[in-house]
């Protein structure tokens, strides 16, 4: 599978942005879905991900009640919706696919989403003060 990600830009503090992941392949409604952020001399976060049907979801804590991921299985895509950003928000997106439907959506939210096995280019989200 190829995942690209977009939607990444430069926005104020208290602003919106909408970032989107597009995969390949014909068997993505199969798929848990992850987003992961990383800040300059940070390590990777594992922000987001939502399971194959989209009824589950998983936020880390710190963009509880700001951030929401959604999919669309029609269009291969899956969202980040980033609302009320934060300077502190600003990081390298990625998105990452499980491609191993054996693996269950809770153990992708235990695992820190280190089942997530294949990742996309990154998009760069800066958020100005």
């Amino acid at each position: 599978v190829q995942l690209q990600a977009s939607g990444g830009g430069l926005v104020q503090a208290g602003g919106s942005l909408r970032l989107s992941c597009a995969a390949s392949g014909r068997t993505f409604s199969t798929y848990t879905m992850g987003w992961f952020r990383q800040a300059p001399g940070k390590e990777r976060e594992f922000v987001a991900a939502i399971s194959w049907s989209g009824v589950s979801t998983y936020y880390t804590d710190s963009v509880k009640g700001r951030f929401t991921i959604s999919r669309d299985n029609t269009k291969n895509t899956v969202y980040l919706q980033m609302n009320s950003l934060k300077p502190e928000d600003t990081a390298v997106y990625f998105c990452a696919a499980g491609t191993n439907p054996k693996i269950a959506f809770s153990h992708v939210v235990a695992g820190a989403g280190g089942p997530l096995d294949a990742w996309g280019q990154g998009t760069l989200v800066t958020v100005s003060s």
